[in-house]
């Protein structure tokens, strides 16, 4: 297990930091709590010590025969902050180091993962904008803060993300080992749009036509990708699964609401995704009662809903790589990955997700197994295992489909000779 550096920054949501470190040390990390001065008004120093089993000081000058502000840094292989406030956002970009925390990050050569935590108004402030736009475009993966309440009777965008969903992220960085810097966060800077779930089309006021897709596969698409530095839309319909952290979640129902909300966020995205099952057909009207059985069985007039993937490749900006996902059987004509190289001809995307359903495969699984078709007529099988592997390989091909048209990112010009792992 790698040496995890946790930073701990002078905020309110300092408490959360000491569940974070708890899931962190069960996990097995070895983890060394380097808080601010301020932190420490929040949490003391034997709380965090008792936690990691390791010495805990903010003061630069403490031990200062073992150079422990060049050490930590030079030793550590992640370095999470959790909380970080709008203060220590601005020092690291400007590269401050008036404390032990900032001279860390300045001798820190490994990835570095920031989880930031303040009112909506601060984070919302040019100069933190500017701010974090500077890490982000330095390599480091500053995640986006949660919406939901803050300090006091305050609501908005600025809460820090729950323990458990940045041990995710932490776990996914780890994972991908061993990967430089540069190479971890290989998505930073890139928008991308993820659709998840599967949509319901209405009946009557309690009952709807729908599909047995839990969004499992879509939710780790979206983590991945968050996970690996882009910025990411996910629109999720009917979907009963936490939202991943630092990740923009729209929240629909049915295939027209999907398919207006995944067309207004895919304008500008460099990939979307459509991980989402939608309903071919539709009721061609919805009852506004329920429909009683005493009523006698209702003839139910089915139309076709719009083609999502298909608007979606007619839309598209030439840099956007659109990716479908076509869960198939197999009939008496053909098999169910000829069925997916039909839909990938028919429907012009530029890589189509195939997998095999039915009889416990795909649906409501924590595993998934695919092959995934691209236009240029080449198969990556991918074999059976975690969906948030499957989710690491897709993510893998559409930036090798970015590298193959040209696209080296303007951040970090070298990216495109860099190696991938």
């Amino acid at each position: 297990m790698p040496r995890i550096v946790l930073g701990v920054a002078g905020g309110i949501a300092a408490y959360k930091a000491c569940d974070l470190l708890r899931l962190l040390t069960e996990a097995g990390h070895h983890v060394r709590v380097v808080p601010t001065a301020a932190a420490l008004q929040f949490v003391g120093a034997p709380t965090w010590a008792a936690l990691s089993g390791q010495p805990v000081t903010a003061d630069l000058m403490a031990d200062v025969h073992e150079v422990p502000h060049v050490r930590i840094g030079q030793q550590a292989e992640l370095v999470v902050i959790a909380p970080t406030t709008a203060n220590l956002l601005a020092k690291a970009a400007h590269g401050l180091a008036d404390d032990l925390l900032t001279n860390v990050l300045l001798t820190a050569r490994c990835p570095v993962i920031m989880v930031p935590a303040m009112h909506t108004e601060m984070w919302e402030h040019p100069a933190t904008v500017q701010n974090v736009a500077t890490l982000r475009g330095r390599g480091v993966l500053v995640v986006e803060p949660a919406v939901g309440r803050l300090t006091g009777a305050d609501s908005g965008k600025g809460r820090m993300p729950e323990p458990s969903q940045i041990l995710e992220i932490v776990e996914q960085v780890v994972a991908r080992r061993p990967v430089d810097t540069w190479g971890s966060f290989d998505l930073r800077g890139r928008h991308v749009v993820v659709s998840a779930g599967g949509t319901r089309e209405p009946l009557d006021p309690v009952r709807f036509l729908g599909n047995r897709s839990s969004g499992r596969q879509g939710y780790a698409l979206a983590a991945a990708a968050a996970a690996r530095g882009a910025v990411v839309d996910l629109v999720a319909a009917n979907v009963d699964l936490p939202d991943p952290a630092g990740v923009i979640v729209t929240v629909v129902e049915t295939a027209a609401q999907l398919k207006d909300a995944v067309l207004a966020r895919s304008v500008g995205a460099d990939a979307v995704v459509m991980a989402a099952a939608v309903a071919d057909f539709r009721p061609s009207g919805s009852a506004d009662h329920k429909l009683k059985k005493g009523d006698g069985a209702p003839t139910v007039v089915l139309e076709p809903t719009d083609d999502v993937l298909s608007a979606l490749v007619a839309a598209k900006p030439d840099h956007q790589v659109v990716v479908g996902f076509a869960a198939e059987t197999g009939d008496s004509r053909v098999g169910w990955l000829e069925h997916g190289r039909e839909k990938l001809e028919r429907k012009g995307a530029d890589l189509l997700v195939v997998n095999e359903v039915g009889d416990g495969l795909a649906f409501g699984t924590d595993d998934n197994a695919a092959v995934v078709l691209s236009r240029d007529g080449s198969e990556t099988e991918i074999p059976r295992g975690p969906k948030r592997e499957l989710a690491h390989v897709v993510w893998g091909i559409v930036r090798d489909q970015w590298l193959a048209d040209g696209w080296v990112h303007p951040a970090h010009p070298e990216s495109g000779q860099a190696e991938h792992h």
